[in-house]
């Protein structure tokens, strides 16, 4: 009888053991997790337009919604991927930049989709490819296509090419051959004892060359560089893209006019020798000399050209930026629209608006049910819900029930309204 007590005791002080573990366990009260914040982002703004990610400093990223933590991540990000963001696909590896705002922000970025990262590892570099050469070879008679097969890229390729161009069509010897800033020393000094060229620039060169007996053939006249045109500076001897990065420079960099010769020896393209041939029959004349005075109350802002803006005394970048919105709108419906986009100068803008009048009539407006699908994917109200109107149309017809549908924010909706019927 005495074992028989002591096991049951024995059995009575487990189950009590366990039964004071147990209400210990379930009596606990729930605890108080910490409390969670997300950080928000502001969305994108509503004028946002093309833009390069290298270019921004840490103001515009803070326009772009970022917080300052968010901004100083991002920075120390691009100096670590060696200086400048490379693709869409490397930008959006910044975990600064969340899902959510990689998608507001991708169709603007002006990034290739996808690209070589510098660092995609801890220590992880580019590979290079090796240049393999096994015969000789003119190099002046190389295509884009034959420089890569030896192992440049296509970027280096075309480089190679515009700078043969900018010597005048020949490299003419190694020594300016390997003046060429894209081929290393490491390659030249691969590709110099296949390289078919004179070790040096003839001294007879201007008057036996290839490339000076087709300058030869130019006959030279007298010329005004503000109102020549781009069949005007081939004739000058110049070739298409030569001809188009001059006018590039006088009306973009110069803002329409050479104010002296010297300006012209600037741009890149016109080499010194090339210069002092022109150099005689340079004609300024110094009435075009002065900016042309354009009447701007009688222009309208939706068909103002970039020209225009920049002798209005706005900068390349607010007025590219104005003219990119306004292509990617069909053009703006009221002013406050031009007002609000993004990387302009707001004063100088505003003083345009009090001057200059607005055309809505030829801005093509739809409803929700018959509006193109391509407008719709890339209108910048629209793109964000283009999917939802499309799959909602087939089945409503009415524009305020698909708006109703769509669930918008109200400032998201007044604009779409604008481009509707």
């Amino acid at each position: 009888m005495r074992k028989n007590d002591y096991r049951k005791l024995a059995l009575m002080g487990t189950l009590m053991i366990v039964l004071l573990a147990f209400q210990n366990y379930t009596g606990r009260g729930k605890e108080k997790f910490p409390e969670i914040r997300f950080i928000t982002e502001s969305s994108v703004p509503l004028n946002l337009t093309d833009f390069d990610p290298n270019e921004l400093d840490a103001k515009q990223w803070e326009r772009l919604g970022f917080s300052e933590k968010q901004v100083a991540t991002l920075l120390n990000y691009k100096k670590i991927v060696g200086g400048q963001f490379t693709s869409k696909a490397q930008f959006k590896k910044c975990y600064a930049v969340s899902p959510e705002k990689f998608t507001e922000l991708e169709s603007y970025l002006l990034l290739p989709e996808n690209g070589k990262d510098r660092y995609s590892g801890k220590f992880k570099g580019y590979e290079k490819k090796e240049i393999i050469v096994s015969r000789k070879f003119n190099p002046d008679s190389f295509s884009a296509a034959d420089w890569m097969k030896i192992g440049f890229s296509e970027k280096q390729a075309e480089a190679i090419l515009k700078y043969k161009n900018y010597l005048g069509g020949s490299f003419v010897s190694k020594e300016k051959f390997k003046e060429c800033f894209i081929i290393s020393s490491e390659n030249y000094s691969r590709l110099e004892p296949y390289v078919l060229l004179p070790a040096k620039k003839p001294n007879d060169f201007k008057n036996s060359s290839k490339s000076h007996a087709l300058k030869s053939k130019i006959q030279y006249h007298n010329f005004d560089p503000n109102t020549t045109d781009l069949e005007g500076w081939k004739v000058l001897g110049f070739s298409e893209r030569q001809a188009q990065t001059i006018v590039n420079y006088r009306d973009r960099n110069l803002r329409g006019s050479f104010k002296t010769p010297e300006d012209l020896q600037k741009c890149f393209v016109i080499s010194s020798e090339k210069f002092q041939e022109l150099q005689p029959y340079i004609k300024l004349n110094p009435t075009v000399d002065k900016k042309q005075e354009t009447d701007f109350s009688k222009i309208d802002l939706n068909t103002i050209t970039f020209k225009q803006l920049l002798e209005f005394g706005l900068d390349e970048k607010s007025a590219g930026s104005m003219i990119g919105f306004r292509k990617k709108l069909r053009g703006f419906v009221n002013k406050q629209q031009i007002l609000d986009t993004y990387n302009i100068d707001k004063d100088l803008v505003q003083k345009l608006l009090s001057i200059a009048p607005l055309d809505v009539s030829n801005v093509p407006k739809y409803t929700l049910t018959e509006a193109p699908e391509e407008w719709l994917k890339d209108h910048p109200y629209f793109k964000y819900s283009a999917d939802k109107i499309i799959f909602y149309r087939t089945t409503y017809r009415d524009d305020k029930k698909i708006l109703k549908l769509l669930k918008l924010k109200p400032e998201y909706e007044e604009r779409m309204k604008l481009y509707l019927k």
